[in-house]
C-alpha cells in the first residue's frame, strides 16, 4: 500500500490495523489507533498556531506534536537541545513563531513569558505544555512554501535555518522507505535526536509509511549524556531490550557501538540496516562493522536537499562510497570536482535569505567534492570550502587526506592543514588503544602510520610535519560538530601557533 505522507499512513493503519504496535516509549506501548487519537486530541488543542517551535526530548510528545502540527498545516521549527540560549533566542525570532511546545520550559526561562497550556491528557504526554507567543510586531516573512525548517549541524553563533517544504520531505520519506525495503515487521530506534532532519524523516516518517513500530526514547535512557557523552553499558541494555532491526548514526557513535560490540556488550543479531551518514567514515571501517556483526550502509545528504541524496542499500553496495542516488534526484561532477544534485531542494533560508543556488535546470552545487565511479556510485572527497592551495598553486582536499590516516589502526582523529604552505602539517589524535601500550612510543606507531599513508598519496597531498593534540576533538570542546565533522577553523585557531612552529624547522618528522 502506498501512501502519500506519514499522516495520511496512520490515519489509514488506525483503520485497517488498529491495534497494532506504532510506538514504544518509556511508558510502554501505543497502538496506531491510540497514536491517531493522541494526534488528532492535540491537533485540536494546537488550533489557531501557525508556527511552532518543538524544543523536545525524543519521546511521544516530540512525535505527536510533529505529526499534529502537520495535520493543521502550521510550520514546524524543531530546535536542537544543545543550541545556547541565544542560539535558541535567534532561532525563535528569526522564524516568528507564535508557539513553543516543549517539556522542559525551565530551560527556556525568559523566553517563555507566558504560562504554557498543558497537553499531557494522555499519561504519554504528561509534562509536554505549549506556550503560546505573543505576536511579534512585524513577523518575518518565510520563503513561500516552508513547511519545516532544519538547521545545519555545524552551526555556530547563529544558526543557519534550512527552509523546506511539505512535498520534499514527503518524497525523501518514501524514497528512503522503498529503499531500504521498509516493512510491518520492522522496528526502529532513534538514537539522534529528531530535531536532526535525518532522524525526523528516518525515525518518524519511514515507520508510519511501512506500518512499522518506532522507539521514541529520551536520549538520557540510551546512555546518551549532554552533547558528546555516552554510557556504552546503557546503550547496550536499551539496544538489547528494544531489538531494533533499524537505526540511524552518525560515525561517532559508530566507533561506539564497534567498540562496545567488540567488548562483548550485546549481540546485534537482529539489526538489518545500520544507516551511517553526517561526515565520511574512514576508509574500511564498513567493512570493519560488518565483520562485527553490524550491516552498516554509509549514505550522503544536506539540508538543502531536504536529507538523504544517496544511500548504500542491500540491492546495491559499494563500501567505501555513500551509494547511488535514491530514485528522486540525479548526482554529476562539475569540472572541478564538485557534487551537484538535481532534484529536491531548500526553497529559502531563514532571515529571508535566497533559495539554494541552482542553475536554469535546477540542479544545486553542493559545496562537496567527489566524484562517480563507473557503476554511478558517489565517491566523496571533502568540503570544497575546506580545500586549500599550498604554496606550489596544487589543491589539496584535506578531508580526504585526514580520511587516510584514520583509516590506520594508531590514528583515531586528524587535522590536515597548509594554506600557502610549501607541504602540509597534521594535528593528530592517537587511538586510546595506542597510549595504553606504555611499552611502545606512540608517535612511532603514528609516524609509520603517515609514511605509510604517504605512499599511497601524491607528494602535493603528504603529511611532512606533525603534532600531537592536546586533547580529542568532542562535540564538548567545541572541536567537533555533533554528527563527527571537525570544526576547523576552532581547530586552527587552538594550534596555530604550533603549527606556524613546524614550518620553521628542518626536520621533515617533528612531533611534540
Amino acid at each position: 500500500m502506498t501512501f502519500r505522507n506519514a499522516h495520511e499512513a496512520l490515519l489509514q493503519r488506525a483503520a485497517a490495523q488498529p491495534d497494532e504496535c506504532a510506538l514504544i516509549t518509556v511508558e510502554g506501548e501505543i497502538s496506531y489507533a491510540e497514536l491517531a487519537s493522541m494526534v488528532s486530541g492535540m491537533a485540536r488543542q494546537l488550533a489557531g498556531v501557525r508556527r511552532c517551535a518543538l524544543y523536545l526530548d525524543n519521546g511521544a510528545g516530540w512525535v505527536t506534536a510533529d505529526l499534529a502540527l502537520r495535520r493543521i498545516g502550521a510550520v514546524i521549527v524543531p530546535i536542537p537541545l544543545f543550541f545556547s540560549a541565544d542560539q535558541v533566542e535567534y532561532a525563535l525570532r528569526l522564524s516568528g513563531v507564535d508557539a513553543i511546545i516543549t517539556d522542559a520550559p525551565g530551560r527556556l526561562g525568559a523566553l517563555l513569558p507566558v504560562e504554557g497550556q498543558d497537553l499531557g491528557a494522555d499519561p504519554h504526554l504528561r509534562g509536554v505544555t505549549v506556550c503560546r507567543l505573543p505576536a511579534p510586531a512585524d513577523v518575518p516573512v518565510l520563503p513561500s512554501g516552508t513547511h519545516k525548517v532544519t538547521f545545519t549541524s555545524g552551526t555556530t553563533g547563529r544558526p543557519k535555518g534550512v527552509c523546506l517544504s511539505e512535498p520534499a520531505l514527503d518524497t525523501i520519506a518514501r524514497s528512503l522507505c522503498d529503499a531500504t525495503e521498509g516493512v510491518a515487521q520492522d522496528r526502529h530506534l532513534s538514537l539522534l535526536p529528531y530535531a536532526a532532519l535525518l532522524e525526523n524523516v528516518a525515525g518518524i516518517d519511514v515507520p508510519l509509511l511501512a506500518g512499522a513500530t518506532f522507539c521514541a526514547l529520551p536520549l538520557a535512557a540510551l546512555g546518551f549524556t549532554g552533547s558528546s557523552g555516552l554510557e556504552p553499558q546503557i546503550l547496550a541494555a536499551a539496544l538489547e531490550r528494544y531489538r531494533p532491526t533499524s537505526i540511524v548514526t552518525v560515525p561517532q557513535i559508530l566507533a561506539a557501538l564497534m567498540a562496545m560490540r567488540m567488548q562483548g556488550y550485546w549481540q546485534p543479531d537482529y539489526l538489518r540496516h545500520v544507516a551511517v551518514g553526517g561526515a565520511v567514515l574512514a576508509k574500511g571501517m564498513v567493512a570493519k562493522a560488518r565483520a562485527l556483526g553490524l550491516p552498516v550502509y554509509e549514505g550522503y545528504g544536506l539540508s538543502e536537499c531536504a536529507s538523504v541524496v544517496t544511500l548504500n542499500i542491500r540491492r546495491a553496495d559499494r563500501p567505501d562510497s555513500v551509494g547511488r542516488p535514491l530514485p528522486h534526484c540525479r548526482v554529476s561532477i562539475a569540472t572541478d570536482g564538485e557534487v551537484l544534485v538535481n532534484g529536491l531542494a531548500a526553497v529559502g533560508y531563514l532571515g529571508g535569505g535566497e533559495a539554494p543556488a541552482a542553475d536554469a535546470e535546477g540542479t544545486l552545487a553542493t559545496g562537496d567534492i567527489g566524484r562517480l565511479d563507473e557503476d554511478g556510485y558517489l565517491h566523496l572527497l571533502g568540503r570544497k570550502k575546506n580545500m586549500f592551495i599550498t604554496a606550489f598553486g596544487r589543491n589539496v582536499a584535506p578531508d580526504w587526506v585526514e580520511s587516510e590516516l584514520t583509516a590506520t589502526t594508531a590514528i583515531a582523529q586528524a587535522y590536515v592543514h597548509g594554506e600557502a604552505r610549501p607541504w602540509n602539517a597534521a594535528v593528530i589524535v592517537p587511538r586510546p588503544a595506542l597510549l595504553a601500550q606504555s611499552e611502545v612510543d606512540p608517535r612511532r606507531l603514528i609516524a609509520a602510520a603517515i609514511d605509510q599513508v604517504n605512499h599511497r598519496l601524491p607528494d602535493y597531498a603528504r603529511v611532512h610535519n606533525w603534532i600531537l593534540a592536546d586533547r580529542p576533538f568532542l562535540t564538548a570542546n567545541n572541536l567537533l560538530t555533533w554528527n563527527g565533522r571537525l570544526r576547523r577553523a576552532e581547530i586552527a585557531s587552538l594550534y596555530r601557533d604550533r603549527l606556524d612552529r613546524l614550518y620553521q624547522k628542518d626536520d621533515l618528522h617533528v612531533y611534540g
